[in-house]
């Protein structure tokens, strides 16, 4: 039986994921298209979300020019859409300041709920670690739908992975199968 499937990336998980297993690696130079295709059947693939925020171009003008072409190099995948939120000062206990992105775990989740109560899916692909949610997986199958974790060992969630269907780890080898060759 065909299952219709959307992938939702938590982009800053994501990019934790990808450092977690070495400082260097970047999400701006992982193939996204090709992961997606090694792991499901295309025909069965309804939408793919990536929700991230881009650095301020006054904070950093070299990063968010590498970010925004990330982007937008993402946005010319078929059925990929970028959803991206915004970042935001905040300043630590020593008083210095640092850049959070908010709405992004916010959006992901009312997609995801939208797209189940709407009949979208039958099976949604959570790429991401964040045990925030946990609690949006057990509605989703409440609704009777399958969710499936992809997710970095060092970014993980216990509770995450226990309550999903089926999960697929990211290592060190599967990114660099999918490192991006930006001669294509």
């Amino acid at each position: 039986m065909r299952k219709n499937i959307c992938i939702y990336i938590d982009g800053a998980n994501f990019y934790g994921g990808l450092t977690s297993i070495n400082k260097k690696y970047s999400d701006n130079k992982f193939d996204f298209e090709k992961y997606i295709k090694s792991i499901i059947d295309e025909d069965n693939l309804i939408k793919v979300y990536y929700y991230n925020a881009l650095v301020k171009k006054k904070i950093n003008k070299k990063i968010w020019l590498k970010q925004y072409n990330f982007f937008e190099r993402l946005r010319k995948i078929n059925k990929f859409k970028v959803c991206l939120c915004t970042r935001k000062s905040r300043l630590n206990i020593l008083g210095e300041e640092y850049h959070t992105i908010k709405g992004d775990d916010i959006y992901l989740a009312l997609d995801m709920i939208e797209d189940c109560y709407n009949n979208i899916f039958d099976k949604a692909i959570l790429i991401s670690g964040d045990g925030d949610f946990l609690e949006l997986i057990k509605r989703i199958k409440k609704k009777s739908k399958e969710v499936e974790l992809i997710y970095f060992e060092k970014c993980i969630s216990k509770d995450l992975l226990k309550n999903s269907n089926c999960s697929k780890i990211i290592n060190k080898k599967i990114v660099k199968r999918f490192f991006y060759n930006e001669d294509k």
